[in-house]
């Protein structure tokens, strides 16, 4: 899955998944490894279920993402406020 994540990233592309149990479709903007030694991605949300409403940016464990689809949608701008260098990432694979 992380090659698949990376893959999205570097073309820019949306992706959809079930994370939580509710479906979200989101800008991948990173992946890598969390403080916690987990395998991460950071995303921005575009459509689809909240677990808390208006909150657009999500840390994801690959470990729980489910049902993942790497759309033919691109994304041609960066999402609002994000930055390079993913501060709850030790260790970055890929980012926008």
């Amino acid at each position: 899955m992380r090659n698949e994540i990376i893959a999205a990233i570097q073309g820019r592309r949306l992706i959809t998944f079930t994370y939580d149990g509710i479906v979200r479709e989101a800008q991948p903007c990173a992946v890598g490894i969390s403080r916690a030694g987990n395998e991460v991605m950071r995303c921005y949300q575009v459509r689809g279920g909240h677990v808390t409403p208006g909150h657009e940016w999500d840390f994801c464990e690959l470990s729980k993402i489910r049902s993942l689809v790497i759309t033919e949608d691109i994304f041609h701008n960066d999402p609002p406020g994000y930055r390079r260098g993913d501060r709850g990432m030790t260790k970055i694979f890929a980012e926008l």
